[in-house]
């Protein structure tokens, strides 16, 4: 298929897709950090600079994948919801296919949509599909369970003019079991910017890789390892936990300061999610109407539905299509990553205390002994020079 990949990021829709057998032949990208990455991995494909002037889709377009911005959809955003400035740009999506039907249409967002204002944003979203003439399905989906050591759910929408998209999302449930805590054995990422709320605990992996601030201050997570370490990854290994090779978003430090790679890294969609997608566009599977159900007139929605404008039902099943699981987190990481901050890890653990907050039996006094020795260490070097 002929690809256009609208709010591209980094080109993870785009180059699962490629892997998958797909050509992209345009792109479109307002960053210029990640238009340098995509200069770079996609040469020769167009990049348009901004998808409110783009006026037409090129002739021979099979699919259009569009992973649109979540800041007002997110959780941890500003939840203003789908008529806000960043992710109401998905309507120029809508306006695109109006002018020029194409038969498959893939987006991307974060699950949060299903429940905020009551699934409004997917509402109007798949009513606008109907109106267009598309059959749709959504679902909601873990990178984890594609071999990659990160926990990051996010909801797929696939629709098409012609074909059967659940036959492409729903047709592979593959349950894999998520490890259980075991802080002497395994590593345990979370997030040391937090605490008091929560803090993004994931057994044998990292919790999802966040966007990070506009202005290039970095969010990675803190990895507590085996050996009672806490280190931050390398952004070379953050890039391998979204499917690419290491220093994929290197060319971003042309246009921008290296720390916004980290920003790059976490709003991109994971590789092998769009590859596994790819596939089943070229060979659909099959689904099984039995898993279907009632779809809710108000409330927040189901993980995973399809419909079109004769109807539209919920559809019970898993967020594993794949079901492969990854290496373990201490294994996976190539790169030495640098150790948690006194400082960091001081105002992380100050919080956590005061948090009424259920933890891992253990976790706050590792994080306590990770402490003492990196206000020793930090001591001695001072005293060094």
């Amino acid at each position: 298929m002929k690809v256009a990949g609208l709010f591209a990021g980094i080109g993870g829709f785009e180059l699962g897709l490629h892997d998958a057998g797909h050509e992209t032949i345009v792109l479109c990208e307002i960053k210029p950090e990640a238009s340098a990455v995509l200069s770079a991995r996609f040469p020769g494909v167009r990049i348009e600079p901004n998808i409110v002037r783009m006026s037409l889709l090129p002739k021979g377009v099979d699919v259009v994948c569009a992973g649109f911005p979540c800041q007002d959809l997110s959780q941890a955003g500003r939840t203003i919801g789908i008529g806000g400035q960043n992710s109401g740009l998905v309507g120029e999506v809508f306006r695109l296919l109006k002018r020029c039907p194409v038969p498959w249409l893939v987006l991307e967002n974060v699950p949060f949509m299903l429940q905020l204002q009551g699934g409004l944003a997917m509402r109007s979203i798949v009513s606008r599909l109907e109106e267009l003439g598309y059959r749709w399905a959504y679902r909601v989906v873990d990178t984890f369970s594609f071999g990659l050591p990160q926990r990051r759910e996010r909801v797929f929408l696939v629709a098409s003019l012609d074909g059967h998209p659940e036959n492409v999302l729903l047709a592979d449930d593959r349950p894999l079991q998520r490890p259980q805590t075991d802080l002497q054995r395994l590593a345990h990422g979370f997030y040391w910017t937090e605490g008091t709320a929560g803090l993004g605990w994931a057994v044998d992996a990292v919790p999802t890789l966040k966007n990070g601030s506009t202005i290039g201050i970095p969010s990675p997570p803190a990895i507590l390892m085996p050996s009672g370490s806490i280190i931050k990854p390398d952004i070379r290994d953050a890039e391998r936990m979204q499917g690419f090779a290491a220093d994929w978003t290197l060319p971003a430090e042309n246009a921008a300061r290296a720390s916004h790679r980290w920003s790059l890294v976490g709003s991109a969609v994971s590789v092998p999610v769009s590859r596994w997608l790819g596939e089943r566009l070229s060979g659909p599977g099959e689904f099984d109407p039995v898993r279907c159900g009632d779809f809710p007139e108000v409330g927040k929605l189901p993980r995973a539905a399809c419909g079109d404008r004769t109807g539209r039902c919920s559809v019970e099943i898993g967020t594993d299509p794949v079901g492969t699981a990854p290496v373990h987190l201490s294994e996976f990481l190539q790169y030495e990553g640098p150790r948690l901050s006194a400082r960091a890890t001081s105002g992380f653990y100050r919080r956590a205390r005061a948090a009424k907050l259920r933890f891992a039996d253990g976790f706050l006094e590792a994080v306590e002994r990770h402490l003492n020795l990196a206000i020793a260490s930090e001591r001695s070097i001072a005293l060094a020079f």
